[in-house]
Parts: C-alpha cells; structure tokens; sequence
C-alpha cells in the first residue's frame, strides 16, 4: 500500500467517523428533544383550542350585550311614551286641583273644599 492509499483510507476512516458521529448526535438530540417537542405541541393545540373558545364566548357575549343595550332603549322609549300619557291624562285632573286651589270661598276650609270637590265631580 502506498502512502496515498493509506491517507485516502484515513481520510475515509474519518468521515465515516466523523459520519457516525453525526448520526449518534442527532440520534441522542432527537430522543432528548422530542418528549419536549411533543409537550410544547400538545400545549399548542390546548391554547390553540382554549383561544378558539375564549372567542366563541366573546362574541356571544357581545350579542347578548347588543340585545340588552337594545331591550334598554326600548324600555326607555315605552317608558318616556307612557309618561307623554300619563301627563296628557292627567292634565284635566292637574287643571280641576289648579282652579281649587285658586278659588276663595269664604266659611269653613273643609266644607268649602267640600262643596268644590262635589261641584268638580258633577255631584
């Protein structure tokens, strides 16, 4: 053998060792990597899962917080309606108190405020 042949041969000798090498440290990285790996995906897809129903929950949230928004508007609009109502209704009955109060009648308070009221009521 000549010394050419015997440095290729090492040179050979090296990159199968250098090879092999390689290979048994990508081999012990992947058996101590990967449990981590598959524990980081597995909290991927349970965030991911958690997130999806977080936004679920959000947006019928928000719906059902746009209906009573709008369940409080509409009691505020029967609400002032009914108060337009009851002041219009009231308005004779507020007038008839008004002209009592402002009439004179000599006598007695209360029979003269008797004698009014039964007037008002067509007695």
């Amino acid at each position: 053998m000549s010394a050419v042949q015997k440095l290729l041969g090492a040179l050979v000798l090296a990159g199968l060792l250098i090879a092999a090498g390689a290979g048994l440290g990508a081999w012990l990285a992947a058996g101590h990597y990967r449990p981590l790996l598959d524990a980081a995906q597995d909290d991927l897809a349970t965030t991911k899962a958690g997130r999806a129903n977080l936004e679920a929950l959000v947006v019928e949230q928000g719906r059902k917080l746009g209906d009573l928004v709008l369940a409080g508007q509409e009691r505020e609009q029967r609400a002032a309606q009914a108060q337009a109502d009851a002041r219009e209704l009231a308005k004779t009955d507020y007038a008839a108190a008004n002209r009592l109060l402002q009439e004179r009648t000599g006598g007695d308070q209360c029979a003269a405020a008797t004698a009014i009221i039964d007037q008002e009521l067509g007695l």
